[in-house]
């Protein structure tokens, strides 16, 4: 995406403006910078409990367009084609630095994100592939959004008991 289409969407969304290589940087210390606008960015954003689906591929130690001992460790996208992970936002079922960043994209929108290791598996890392303390560098879409779900008095209890 070009600086100039960077900006305007910026601007129609209330992001703040950014130059081409700048990460926005959250208050919880997530870092993200969009790659590819959303498909309509009037469209609207998923709600926590909604599923949805994303397309991503994990690095260790950086991204590899910008480190060249950046590692893949894992990825949506395979020899036969991509198979987008699905989960309920905002519950839990990931990261949180996924969560948080997920509540905010649009259909379609395409992120590079960089997760401290407090949002994502802290100290103790994950899989054995995964060290404690890792940064971890993520290139995710989101690829679809579902139906606004239907949430019961025992679920609003939860997530009111569990905010991000």
């Amino acid at each position: 995406m070009s600086l100039t289409t960077r900006k305007a969407y910026c601007q129609q969304t209330a992001l703040p403006s950014f130059a081409e290589d700048e990460y926005i940087t959250t208050d919880r210390g997530l870092k993200y910078k969009i790659v590819t606008p959303p498909t309509d960015p009037a469209s609207l954003t998923p709600v926590r409990a909604q599923k949805v689906k994303a397309k991503y591929t994990l690095y260790l130690n950086g991204f590899p367009a910008d480190n060249p001992n950046a590692k893949k460790i894992d990825s949506s996208k395979g020899p036969f084609g991509d198979k987008p992970f699905e989960f309920f936002a905002g519950v839990s079922q990931v990261i949180k630095g996924w969560d948080l960043s997920v509540l905010e994209m649009r259909e379609g929108e395409a992120r590079k994100l960089i997760v401290p290791s407090d949002l994502g598996y802290g100290d103790k890392g994950a899989g054995g592939s995964i060290p404690g303390g890792a940064t971890l560098y993520f290139d995710v879409e989101l690829a679809g959004i579902g139906a606004v779900p239907s949430i019961n008095a025992e679920q609003q209890k939860w997530l009111e008991e569990h905010p991000l």
